[in-house]
């Protein structure tokens, strides 16, 4: 059973919230990943927001670009945590996403994150969800670690070439 329902917009927003999908796999967390169109096809919108819980989802992260509606109709709906992905838009750069999805109403909460930010997304339904589950808990744990060592690894091959050299092997 899922603990996760990905959706989506628009097929467009796929390479982002592929982003998600990745980092809940590598936690080991299980999702379901579906394209609604909240404009479009409202009573599909409806029932996947409705039956939500009862598929056993813990989180949904739903991504939506423009008037975004997507994140704030399953907050309304999905009585859990829901965390909104901003796409950026062509023409306002995604301000207009982010916009849409940070304001919601007193009482309709959602959890957003920076315009195309799939992977903290993926991260921060992993840290609800680990809040009851001391295994997930320890798996968050080695990653940061992971991170932590990554920069430190990046620094120590810095001060070892020299700023230039660094600099050189980054653009190959």
């Amino acid at each position: 059973m899922a603990k996760v329902g990905i959706v989506m917009g628009s097929d467009s927003d796929m390479p982002v919230m592929a982003k998600a999908a990745d980092v809940l796999e590598e936690l080991g967390i299980s999702y379901e990943m579906t394209i609604i169109s909240a404009h479009r096809e409202p009573d599909v919108f409806f029932d996947y927001a409705k039956s939500a819980e009862e598929k056993g989802f813990k989180v949904i992260i739903a991504g939506a670009g423009m008037a975004a509606h997507l994140p704030g109709m399953c907050a309304a709906i999905f009585p859990m945590p829901v965390i909104g992905i901003p796409m950026h838009t062509t023409s306002l750069g995604g301000r207009d996403s982010l916009y849409s999805i940070v304001q919601m109403p007193s009482g309709i909460p959602v959890a957003t994150v920076a315009i195309n930010g799939g992977a903290n997304a993926g991260l921060l339904a992993a840290k609800i969800l680990a809040t009851a589950d001391e295994e997930l808990l320890q798996k968050l744990k080695e990653y940061s670690s992971n991170l932590k060592q990554q920069v430190q690894g990046k620094d120590a091959k810095l001060q070892e070439q020299g700023y230039k050299a660094y600099l050189e092997g980054m653009k190959k």
